[in-house]
């Protein structure tokens, strides 16, 4: 008995039953998902960013904080055109064609975007925590939430990855 309406037993079936047209459709729906999220986060965070240079204690910081504080911007612009980025591309690339191809691009320029807003995301605490609290402990906090957000964000999906994987 077949498994798939196609003549293929149930047991040799490697995945979902879709031509690549669907299968790139799929996958762009959920990567356009997926930036939304992200997208969100690192928005907030940096328009936050951009107001700071505003408030009246930002002329009293130290230069070494001034410059933590430039590169947390850079960073945060940086960041939201890395995640921007899939949207452009699909709309400057729509009817061409390459849609698998798009979504392979755009998936890179989100995971891009993901490494830079983790980057931006240890800059910014940084930065606010030296102003909260002593610097003895503040390298000691940043280390530990960034070493956190790399294993919720990359070490968890890569072991889950590894251990999942369909072994041939």
């Amino acid at each position: 008995m077949s498994g798939d309406g196609k003549g293929t037993p149930a047991s040799h079936r490697t995945g979902r039953d879709e031509s690549p047209e669907e299968r790139a459709d799929r996958r762009w729906a959920e990567l356009l998902q997926e930036v939304r999220v992200a997208q969100t986060g690192v928005q907030i965070l940096f328009g936050f960013l951009l107001t700071v240079a505003f408030t009246p204690k930002f002329s009293q910081i130290s230069a070494t904080d001034r410059t933590i504080y430039v590169v947390t911007v850079v960073l945060g612009a940086a960041t939201t055109g890395a995640l921007v980025g899939p949207v452009s591309f699909h709309r400057l690339v729509t009817g061409h064609r390459i849609k698998p191809q798009t979504v392979t691009w755009a998936s890179r320029l989100t995971l891009v975007g993901i490494v830079m807003l983790l980057a931006t995301v240890a800059s910014s605490l940084l930065l606010i925590l030296r102003i909260a609290l002593p610097d003895s402990v503040v390298p000691w906090i940043v280390a530990g939430v960034v070493l956190w957000l790399a294993l919720c964000w990359f070490g968890l999906p890569v072991w889950a990855r590894h251990r999942y994987e369909r072994r041939e």
